[in-house]
């Protein structure tokens, strides 16, 4: 497993990462015992990277990685956390906390919940907007004084923000969302972070499973599921997607690989700082995904993926309205 730095200031990290949200029942039931299973593969391959947020299942996905690494060696894994999206007893989603004193209490909870006595990569979901973010990373800075943090990153944050926060403390990545059908980031973010040594930790590079060639509409309906409210899978849209990813899939063919690893591999070669986490939930998922590193495209490929899902072309938002509002990056 080829391993590059993380940013200017980060950590060395493999070339792939692998995101834990969806074994704690985000896109419907999951397999504990594959679950750990999967995440000791990734481990096996040399994936050192584990994704994870502290209120993926209200702590249950930390709890879950706990179980899976406690008998590996410290050094073996980084963990990145998201923190400051707030639940209710229902499940629902109430807002975000970015004080520093909410900072250190979620991160005294995770500590615990995952068994460890620091965080590799600490990070806000979102910007809370009653908080300016040099207070946030202000106190994420103090943190990392005290040992309890190594690095400081951000998610789903844009220009501006970045740059304020980079004032701070040294941020070594930015969690967000990059793939073929989402490709914002291009205009502006990208170029910011890349200006301040920043990297792309880039979440949903299948588009939820939209674009891997594997999601049919008849799994719309799973109860838990949460691309039953998005966007992008809504009647009125899905099969406009759908449509794409077939376009996709002729040039997958061409080259035997599948529809997944043509879509992974077009995120890790638009830059040596971009990072594609991968939310396999299950072994096999996970080896379609490492077949991507293997996957060479050419200036003709890239351009006929180009032609076949060009910029802008998928139907819907990547996140509902309300949830689009929160996103500081989408402004």
């Amino acid at each position: 497993m080829e391993m590059r730095q993380l940013g200017k200031t980060g950590p060395q990290a493999s070339v792939i990462g692998l995101g834990c949200m969806g074994m704690s029942g985000m896109y419907g039931p999951s397999d504990r015992t594959e679950s750990i299973a999967t995440i000791h593969a990734a481990l096996d391959t040399g994936i050192n990277l584990l994704d994870t947020g502290d209120f993926y299942g209200m702590g249950h996905n930390e709890m879950l990685i706990a179980e899976a690494i406690q008998d590996i060696p410290r050094d073996k894994y980084l963990l990145s956390v998201k923190f400051g999206a707030l639940r209710d007893p229902a499940g629902g989603w109430s807002g975000f906390d970015g004080r520093p004193a909410a900072v250190k209490n979620f991160l005294a909870y995770t500590l615990i919940r995952l068994g460890v006595d620091y965080i590799d990569i600490y990070r806000p979901a979102r910007l809370d907007p009653d908080v300016p973010v040099e207070e946030t990373v202000g106190a994420i800075a103090d943190l990392v004084k005290a040992g309890y943090i190594r690095h400081v990153g951000l998610s789903e944050v844009g220009s501006e923000t970045i740059r304020r926060a980079a004032e701070v403390t040294p941020i070594c990545d930015l969690q967000i969302e990059y793939s073929l059908i989402s490709r914002g980031i291009e205009d502006d973010i990208l170029p910011t972070c890349r200006e301040l040594g920043i990297d792309i930790t880039a979440y949903g590079v299948l588009s939820r499973g939209l674009i891997s060639g594997h999601w049919k509409k008849e799994n719309a309906s799973i109860q838990g599921d949460y691309r039953g409210y998005s966007p992008r899978f809504q009647d009125g849209n899905v099969d406009h997607n759908l449509a794409l990813v077939e376009e996709l899939r002729k040039i997958a063919e061409t080259k035997g690989v599948s529809v997944a690893q043509i879509a992974i591999a077009w995120v890790a070669v638009q830059g040596k700082d971009i990072v594609p986490l991968i939310g396999a939930r299950r072994r096999d998922r996970l080896t379609e995904a490492l077949g991507a590193l293997d996957v060479t495209l050419s200036a003709d490929d890239l351009s006929a993926i180009e032609s076949a899902v060009p910029r802008g072309a998928a139907a819907g938002g990547r996140y509902p309205e309300a949830m689009l509002a929160h996103l500081d990056s989408e402004k």
